[in-house]
């Protein structure tokens, strides 16, 4: 017996996961975001595959946007809340945006703190 739970520092999320309808890579590398934008809103995530656990306020998650198998750091987030649907192996839960990168800062983050080229947005 055992059990299999992945503990992350950064919530990559796709479209269809939760990520926010309101960011557009293409806007923001016209006409960069700001934290203005999106402060005080609360998001929401669902059907994260496997059970997940995420760093809780006050410290910081990496935000990252699954974009066709490509990752874009977007900034930092505050996971707000879990739910494990134990049957379905899934994480759920909400969010808060605490940080936006400008597109240089997304180009740094993943070559700092990633360096999977075959990931890179960029490359």
């Amino acid at each position: 017996m055992g059990s299999n739970i992945e503990i992350n520092d950064t919530l990559q999320l796709s479209s269809q996961q939760g990520f926010p309808v309101e960011l557009s890579i293409d806007q923001h590398l016209q006409k960069p975001y700001e934290l203005a934008d999106v402060a005080g809103k609360v998001f929401k995530f669902a059907n994260k595959s496997d059970i997940r656990i995420y760093k809780i306020p006050p410290v910081r998650n990496f935000f990252v946007e699954n974009k066709n198998g490509k990752w874009i750091y977007w900034g930092l987030v505050h996971v707000l809340s879990i739910e494990h649907d134990y049957k379905n192996r899934t994480t759920s839960g909400t969010y808060q945006i605490i940080h936006i990168n400008n597109p240089e800062q997304m180009r740094q983050v993943f070559a700092l703190a990633d360096q999977r080229t075959s990931l890179d947005y960029f490359a």
